[in-house]
């Protein structure tokens, strides 16, 4: 859910910062207020497309920053994470610049993101629905999602099934158009694939080779130089006279004579006589490594050979060696499936045949289920509409056949007709801006606690409503916030009343220009404002007291 929403330099807002809470919340104001401006900054944040004559006069650019909580969810962390995205605490940071000059930026946590990947995120984070281009129900890809999410389990364990079977069904195909790819081109990509194979088998590289590789060829190259120094470091740390160790040796001696008389030189004897342990060890040292030093012209041919094998090997194959053994492992793989001795294409074509079959089986299977209870999801979301007063409204859902793929062999559009005798036609061609919302809520009351978005957001869903039917939207919409956070733009006292949170968007003069403020509303400050939707610009004592009614618990306008 949307925890806390920044925006700055929007138009008519100079900056505003709301914090939100779960449940039903309302924000209203007065007409220009600039409700629809929360909206747009909203559908900025989840990757809608910007544009700068929303920056503020004299700005140079719009900034919205929204930060979602979704430590409820449990696929949407998934989906984050696949996308490389990286959540704090279970939050998700989302920043959207809008420049004067045209350009979009986009970070998600921090992270510098296209904005179609901020789109596609958006989708699983925040629905929206209302006089803005951004509403699902438009599109009726999502229908078949509604219709699965209201039927539950039942259909998740069908289309996991039809997942499978359709992976299976395009496996064996693939290898079927494998084998009949051609004899030619066949020949031609095996011999290729046999080609890498041996090219690269024949070197046998291994992980990290190449760098100790050049190691051993610089140690071989300078053989002479790196013997030279280290005997000449040996003769002066202990072969010569007056070495190193000579030297030290008799200044621990002199040391020792002495130190009786005065315990502070016994650190200094210490260090000494560590020294010397130290000193040996380096001579000894020095003197294996001075010794295994071998100026081997031969050695030498053949690491640097080795060494263009490598490098050989790189150019063709991949930039490390842990890259080469992972084409050669996938060219095996490959050449093993073109080889397939057993595989012919009789029993690969009776292989597709066992696939296909099980496919359509899991399919017509969904498809019964489907099939049985759409009708069923459409009369409930019809019901919902007849109390959002459009008792005349007719709402279908429509199942046709397509080729199946790992959702079934079923296309779901939703038919409406608002009017009677009007035959239902597609909702996204026929349906205004009020009407889809309207059926959104039903849609989304119907499948309320089943699945869905975590947000919710509605823009004057109340569109033509008064009376009782906006006091029956009203309760669909604190019924929905038990199981969403719902946040309503309306001019509805009767809806604003059964909201848990209540905002108050104004204009007001600042320095000789005008600014949108936002404010939640006390208990006080709600009843006046729900006094001022009631009775307009004069608020009368009756209409307080008909606002404290409609705020009552136990209020019986609804």
């Amino acid at each position: 859910m949307i925890v806390d929403l920044t925006v700055e330099n929007l138009a008519i807002i100079e900056k505003v910062h709301v914090e939100f809470g779960p449940g039903f919340s309302v924000f209203t104001g007065e007409t220009g207020a600039g409700k629809s401006l929360l909206v747009d900054a909203l559908e900025l944040a989840i990757g809608e497309r910007a544009d700068t004559e929303l920056v503020r006069n004299g700005a140079q650019k719009a900034v919205v920053n929204v930060v979602f909580d979704i430590s409820k969810s449990e696929a949407i962390p998934t989906q984050i994470s696949e996308a490389g995205i990286e959540l704090e605490n279970s939050q998700l940071f989302v920043q959207r610049d809008v420049a004067l000059e045209g350009r979009s930026q986009c970070r998600i946590s921090g992270k510098l993101t296209p904005v179609a990947t901020l789109k596609q995120l958006g989708r699983l984070l925040v629905d929206l629905h209302g006089q803005h281009a951004h509403q699902s129900l438009l599109d009726a890809e999502q229908h078949l999602g509604y219709l699965d999410d209201w039927i539950g389990a039942e259909a998740a364990q069908l289309k996991q099934i039809v997942a499978d079977r359709y992976r299976e069904y395009h496996s064996a195909s693939q290898r079927l158009s494998s084998l009949q790819a051609g004899v030619r081109v066949r020949e031609q990509k095996l011999d290729l694939l046999r080609f890498q194979i041996k090219d690269i088998e024949s070197v046998s590289p291994k992980v990290g080779e190449l760098e100790e590789l050049e190691t051993l060829l610089s140690r071989l190259k300078n053989s002479e130089k790196l013997a030279s120094a280290a005997m000449g470091g040996l003769d002066a740390l202990s072969d010569r006279e007056n070495c190193a160790i000579d030297l030290v040796g008799t200044t621990l001696k002199a040391i020792d004579s002495v130190r009786r008389f005065d315990t502070e030189l016994d650190p200094v004897y210490d260090t000494l006589a560590e020294a010397i342990v130290l000193l040996e060890e380096a001579g000894h040292t020095l003197r294996s490594y001075g010794e295994s030093l071998d100026a081997d012209p031969a050695r030498l041919d053949e690491v640097a050979s080795r060494l263009d094998s490598l490098k050989r090997l790189r150019r063709k194959y991949g930039e490390n060696e842990a890259q080469i053994l992972e084409f050669l492992e996938k060219s095996r793989d490959e050449l093993a499936l073109l080889e397939e001795s057993d595989a012919s294409q009789e029993e690969l074509e009776i292989a597709l045949q066992k696939a296909e079959a099980a496919l359509l089986k899991a399919c017509s299977n969904l498809t019964e289920l489907r099939q049985g209870l759409a009708t069923d999801f459409a009369k409930l979301v019809q019901s919902q509409l007849i109390d959002l007063a459009m008792d005349r409204a007719v709402f279908q859902a429509s199942i046709e056949s397509k080729e199946p793929d790992p959702t079934g062999a079923d296309a779901v559009e939703f038919f409406f007709s608002a009017n009677p005798g009007e035959p239902p036609r597609p909702l996204a061609k026929i349906a205004s801006g009020g009407e889809v919302s309207r059926v959104m809520l039903a849609i989304k009351t119907a499948l309320a606690g089943r699945a869905g978005v975590p947000t919710l957001i509605f823009d004057e869903v109340d569109s033509g409503l008064g009376g009782r039917a906006a006091a029956t939207m009203g309760k669909k919409l604190a019924e929905l916030g038990q199981h969403y956070q719902v946040l309503v733009i309306s001019h509805s006292p009767q809806i604003a009343a059964l909201a848990s949170r209540h905002y108050h968007i104004r204009k007001a003069e600042s320095n000789g220009r005008i600014v949108t403020d936002v404010k939640e509303l006390n208990a006080k400050e709600r009843t006046y404002e729900i006094a001022r939707m009631l009775a307009g610009d004069q608020v009368t004592e009756s209409a307080l007291a008909n606002a404290k009614e409609l705020l009552s618990p136990s209020s019986t306008l609804f």
